[in-house]
């Protein structure tokens, strides 16, 4: 962009109506709007970092909305620009909050299951016969409990080990095997009654 270029606000929103020549609108965005929106994000909580981040998507959002013809120049850019970043910022830290309760959930809902074969996996004299029982599982559901409860690892260690896409997945398949591992200690005399379980 040349030096004192300048848009209007229709100018603007017509030069990023256009296929080709998006730069210098875009650059143009970027150097009226980015210090002044990133500055409000920051004010809502979000490190520098995720206020570029957010004003980058809410450039690519902006031009989403000309190219498909629903930008109604109601307001002045500026205003319209800050309520679109607004929003996506909201909607991240929503995720990051359903994110934060969902982990909080699960540490909750591990309960009794967890605490029995725990208790087990610390008494030498039933390590021999859990690791029977481990060998009834499938492969995945050995090496989970194995690296969690005889290596010591974390979910983030586990999943360089696993092919899974995210901790919350591992932690979901660790679950699953210590439910099918408290079936088969239901089902064993000197387990059930070491963890007071019942048939």
């Amino acid at each position: 962009m040349k030096p004192g270029e300048f848009y209007s606000d229709e100018q603007l929103v017509a030069a990023l109506r256009e296929e080709q020549h998006l730069n210098k609108p875009i650059l143009f965005l970027y150097k009226q709007y980015s210090t002044q929106i990133s500055s409000f994000l920051i004010n809502y909580g979000a490190s520098e970092q995720e206020a570029q981040d957010v004003f980058q998507e809410t450039v690519v959002a902006f031009i989403d909305i000309i190219k498909r013809d629903r930008y109604r120049p109601d307001a002045k850019l500026a205003t319209f620009l800050t309520a679109v970043a607004k929003n996506i910022w909201f909607n991240e830290l929503k995720k990051k909050e359903r994110s934060q309760f969902r982990e909080k959930e699960f540490e909750k809902g591990r309960g009794q299951v967890e605490a029995d074969i725990t208790h087990l996996m610390g008494e030498r004299e039933l390590k021999s016969q859990l690791r029977d029982l481990l060998l009834q599982l499938d492969e995945r559901c050995r090496k989970i409990l194995t690296l969690f409860y005889y290596e010591e690892m974390s979910m983030k260690e586990i999943l360089q080990h696993l092919p899974y896409e995210n901790e919350q997945v591992v932690r979901n398949k660790k679950s699953k095997c210590l439910q099918h591992l408290s079936g088969l200690v239901k089902n064993h005399p000197l387990m059930a009654q070491r963890t007071n379980y019942k048939k």
